[in-house]
């Protein structure tokens, strides 16, 4: 049973169209980890350049490592970026010149703005405080030339711990002095000395690196196989997006372990209904997925995962069966798909002298040919992988499935998985022997459905 491993491996799973690599810029989002959880904030520089390339100058040098929350106003506000805490003493900031004020966002809950003294608008440094309700929006807004927001806190979780700072008491009547008379204190018995454990610390200020995000339809099957809207457990998908991987490459031999594809490549993850997929190809563009078999017909969520963030989720149509042939790209010649063939006794593909770089070789009647195909469902023996796993031995498809050269069927002399390669499904079927020369169509039913490929095979 011959095979042409290498150039059928390369031709179905690496020879998909890729998204270009060009990434569009992303607002970067930064890391509050303090004491009572992360709060992730995506900043505004289409709003506030100035103000974020100033607080980024004050995050990249450390200013914000181990710095205090040192005023809380319950309904209102909390402040830090004042203040360390570092060997046991609390020291100010060194700052900055001063940024110019930039208000142009509403300060609403959830957002993050620039502290600055009362008598001047363009003086805010390195404080920063979040704002805790809508409340005082209008005033904010328009006091001393309005607040500068240059970030919104990026999700529910970080709300939550946000609103958990919120609720730390602070002492009345007061143990310190202005600035420090407001100052939170977690579990401060009153008379007892205050230290590191009582305060509310910003441990670390760090970015983000961007979430993965998957473009709207940016989900299809495998391009070479029909690239359609649903496909069947078993089969591949291509996911379209930004910032989905760090690095672009196809899987090896190496990522394999005892025949068994990887679920994580390059740091990159998926899930399709739920379920870890088998990561065959990464770029920040392009993701190529093989669907776990165990994923019921409907729509399934699919979401990627890469450095610890995930996308939102994006939904795609699972189908028991959904088949597709062979037919590569460079095999549609002025708008005729031809599929993908090759003669078993020489293992050339099949041609008919106008695919580029294919030299002519058209099929012979009464020829036995080799097909390839995905999603073409379960096979026997009972309970053979048909995902994640490197095919062994012979097997037989257990759907029903015919073929037809030119209006004639075609005898399939074997239909199971492609011995030594993942997921994907072989044919050996025989040109009928009163097949007629030239460009035939070719036809699959399976399961009494006929797959939704329009495809011709040259025969002479």
């Amino acid at each position: 049973m011959r095979t042409r491993l290498v150039a059928v491996v390369w031709l179905v799973l690496f020879l998909a169209p890729r998204a270009l690599e060009c990434q569009s810029a992303t607002a970067p989002t930064v890391r509050f980890r303090t004491v009572l959880g992360d709060i992730d904030v995506t900043l505004l520089p289409g709003s506030a350049p100035r103000t974020v390339a100033n607080f980024l100058n004050y995050m990249n040098r450390g200013a914000f490592n181990n710095s205090i929350i040192h005023r809380s106003v319950p309904g209102f506000i909390f402040q830090g970026g004042g203040f360390q805490y570092l060997n046991q003493t609390a020291s100010e900031i060194r700052a900055d010149p001063p940024v110019r004020n930039e208000y142009a966002v509403s300060n609403t809950r959830g957002t993050i703005a620039m502290a600055k003294l009362g008598t001047s608008a363009d003086s805010a440094t390195s404080q920063w405080f979040f704002n805790l309700s809508n409340n005082n929006a209008s005033n904010l807004n328009n006091q001393n030339g309005g607040f500068t927001v240059f970030g919104r806190v990026a999700n529910a979780a970080g709300l939550t711990v946000m609103d958990r700072i919120a609720t730390v008491p602070i002492p009345n009547p007061p143990i310190f002095a202005s600035p420090f008379d407001a100052m939170p204190l977690i579990n401060y018995t009153r008379g007892a000395p205050v230290g590191e454990q009582n305060l509310v610390m910003v441990l670390t200020v760090t970015q983000l690196d961007p979430a993965p995000a998957i473009k709207a339809n940016g989900i299809v099957s495998a391009s070479s196989f029909g690239a359609f809207a649903a496909a069947a457990p078993g089969s591949y998908i291509e996911i379209y997006g930004t910032d989905l991987a760090g690095t672009t490459r196809e899987w090896a031999g190496t990522d394999f372990t005892d025949g068994d594809a990887p679920t994580l490549l390059d740091g990159v993850s998926v899930t399709v209904g739920g379920q870890p997929a088998f990561v065959n190809f990464v770029s920040p563009g392009q993701v190529n997925v093989e669907i776990p078999a165990g994923v019921p017909a409907g729509t399934a969520p699919v979401v990627v995962s890469y450095k610890g963030q995930t996308s939102a989720s994006a939904s795609f149509t699972i189908k028991l069966l959904a088949g597709g042939l062979l037919a590569p790209p460079s095999f549609n010649v002025n708008g005729k798909q031809y599929v993908l063939a090759i003669h078993a006794a020489s293992g050339a593909f099949v041609s008919n002298g106008n695919i580029p770089d294919v030299p002519a070789a058209p099929a012979a009647p009464g020829e036995t040919l080799i097909l390839y195909g995905l999603g073409f469902g379960p096979v026997s023996p009972a309970g053979t992988p048909i995902a994640g796993k490197i095919a062994q031995g012979l097997t037989s498809l257990t759907a029903d499935v015919q073929f037809r050269i030119g209006q004639s069927a075609a005898k399939v002399e074997y239909a199971g998985l492609a011995p030594n390669l993942v997921g994907l499904y072989q044919f050996n079927a025989v040109v009928p022997p009163n097949a007629a020369s030239g460009d035939l169509p070719l036809e699959v039913v399976l399961a009494g459905e006929a797959v939704p490929q329009t495809l011709f095979i040259p025969v002479k």
